[in-house]
């Protein structure tokens, strides 16, 4: 690893005023190269010089006041205004807030990054003192508890008891050794701690990143990505190896992805974890998808169609034969609307057949097949030997090449209805898309009984949902219906302890469902342009997502820029 340019000018700087020889610069340059650690550290943790000549000297170069922190009590409220994480993180303590202005400790005042993360983070403007880092991380500890006991109490709230690994296989002996090392008590804890933290939070993914010099765990929560905690680097070869066992992986393979699950039990509750794993430059990257049943709504009245939609949708669905799309982009939520669907139509009297990759949720009465291509088992192959098995509906995990779509649409022509997915933007391109794959105009259209196009939205919270303004410019680009401001309300979560300071809590589906009328099917079959066929299905009823998503603003469930950020003028 490279030694910071700006580490070895001070570190001169340090020689020329006589507080250290070369001899020691060039110990404290590999101390801290070694343990990811500043010069200056190095240079007191070593003996080399006294922190308070280090602090008074620094603080001339940098022109930054200097601050002695054993002579300093901080408040717990201002305390509270930096997380520990954040504060380690950065090499922070705050000190006191004095109107907009908050103090902060600093071991280099001059981090730039460090300085815009905090004042956007904490909504302060930021004044920074300079202090020893070897002083600073003392008193984090003092303040925050060190890393490893912080991850602790984060996790501190579940009983050992009350987990189960379900389907471990045993080992084999050629990794006794580092099965050995990966079960030590601190890294079973961490893994135990952060899945059931997750799933206590209702986090959708886990994302575990090793980097040069330190590690990243990120939550998906509605949506979005939050950094909760940077374990101990040291702890970066025994994580992965950890997980890696648990969901029955190839410890010793890092040069490849490898797939695998992990089914925990948690009191009484089952939770699945679909685990990724991906060789980056610095470790392999693992993510971890949360496939809690216990948290999945199959009632389709919740989702949030419009009326007309959810009737179209419902009618469409409860059909003896022909085909239902739903698309969007990956994490729009298409697998839970099939399955929500599935689940209304699941009777006693129906052969139900699906074929997925994978097979995210295990549904009661339905028969469900893994796409395993190594092995010839793909779409295609399973399509056909599901029309041997007397089914009465078909789901497809996903339209991806012609000999699938054509299947699908024989299937949905010769008496069975076929449930699918496909990726594309809104409900006329999925028409396109069709053709493009070299499906007949005719059969398309005489096949298809309805189109769904959807996206996730996060919803303001209610507990802290407040009016909200935009700039004129917002506005004009959001290009708003006449009348729309006059009779619309804006608003937004301002950030509480309920929603993690992010004014969301929780998403909501937008629908833009296209129910193939007469007029839709005589459009298909004069190969119609994308253009023309949204117009007549605006006609005929369909809410294309920007519609859906300004009803949504207008019940003050979502915020503009959500809808701006999800959806089009044309064609969304």
């Amino acid at each position: 690893m490279a030694t910071n340019v700006a580490e070895v000018r001070l570190g001169d700087l340090f020689v020329r005023e006589k507080l250290i020889n070369g001899e020691q610069l060039q110990d404290a340059l590999r101390d801290a190269r070694d343990n990811g650690t500043r010069v200056g550290f190095s240079l007191v943790k070593l003996g080399f010089v006294a922190e308070e000549e280090l602090t008074r000297m620094l603080s001339k170069q940098y022109r930054v006041p200097a601050v002695d922190l054993d002579k300093v009590k901080v408040d717990d409220k201002v305390i509270k205004v930096i997380d520990g994480d954040v504060a380690y993180k950065h090499l922070v303590l705050p000190l006191r807030k004095v109107g907009r202005t908050l103090t902060v400790a600093m071991a280099n005042p001059t981090d730039m990054s460090a300085l815009e993360d905090l004042k956007f983070i904490t909504r302060f403007d930021i004044e920074p003192v300079i202090v020893g880092e070897y002083t600073l991380r003392k008193h984090l500890e003092d303040y925050y508890g060190s890393d490893e006991n912080r991850m602790a109490d984060l996790f501190g709230d579940f009983l050992e008891e009350d987990l189960e690994f379900m389907e471990e296989e045993e080992e084999d002996v050629s990794v006794a050794a580092l099965q050995e090392q990966v079960e030590q008590a601190p890294v079973v804890k961490f893994i135990n701690g952060l899945l059931t933290d997750a799933v206590m939070k209702g986090v959708s993914d886990i994302h575990i990143e090793p980097y040069e010099r330190d590690i990243r765990v990120r939550y998906r929560i509605d949506g979005a990505l939050v950094e909760v905690m940077k374990p101990p680097y040291k702890m970066k070869a025994a994580l992965t190896s950890r997980i890696k066992i648990l969901s029955d992986l190839n410890i010793a393979e890092r040069r490849i992805p490898q797939d695998g699950r992990i089914k925990l039990r948690m009191k009484r509750k089952v939770v699945d974890f679909r685990v990724s794993t991906l060789p980056v430059i610095f470790g392999e990257k693992i993510v971890l998808r949360i496939l809690d049943q216990a948290n999945l709504t199959f009632d389709l009245a919740s989702f949030g169609f419009e009326p007309k939609a959810e009737k179209d949708f419902f009618e469409a669905i409860s059909q003896p034969y022909g085909m239902v799309l739903v698309t969007g982009p990956t994490g729009s939520g298409k697998t839970t609307t099939l399955y929500s669907a599935l689940s209304k139509i699941n009777t006693e009297e129906t052969n139900i057949m699906t074929v997925e990759d994978p097979v995210e949720y295990n549904l009661h009465g339905i028969n469900q097949v893994l796409v395993r291509p190594q092995i010839g088992m793909t779409f295609a192959a399973a399509l056909r030997a599901f029309l041997r098995q007397d089914p009465n509906i078909i789901m497809v995990g996903e339209i991806r090449d012609l000999e699938t779509g054509g299947i699908a649409i024989k299937a949905a022509l010769t008496g069975h209805l076929v449930l699918s997915t496909l990726h594309t933007n809104d409900t006329p391109s999925t028409i396109t898309r069709l053709m493009d794959m070299g499906l007949e105009a005719f059969n398309v259209a005489s096949a298809l009984n309805l189109v769904t196009a959807q996206r996730l939205l996060r919803r303001i919270c209610t507990n802290c949902k407040v009016e909200a303004t935009y700039e004129d410019e917002v506005l004009e680009t959001a290009r708003l219906p006449d009348g729309f401001l006059d009779r619309v309300t804006f608003y937004k979560g301002e950030g509480c302890d309920q929603c993690g300071e992010t004014g969301y809590r929780g998403r909501q589906g937008l629908y833009e469902v296209m129910d193939v009328t007469a007029a839709i099917r005589k459009a298909i079959m004069s190969a119609t342009g994308t253009d023309e066929l949204r117009e007549i299905a605006i006609e005929e009823g369909m809410l294309t997502l920007r519609m859906d998503g300004l009803k949504k603003i207008e019940r003050g469930v979502t915020t503009l820029d959500e809808v701006l950020k999800e959806t089009s003028v044309i064609g969304g």
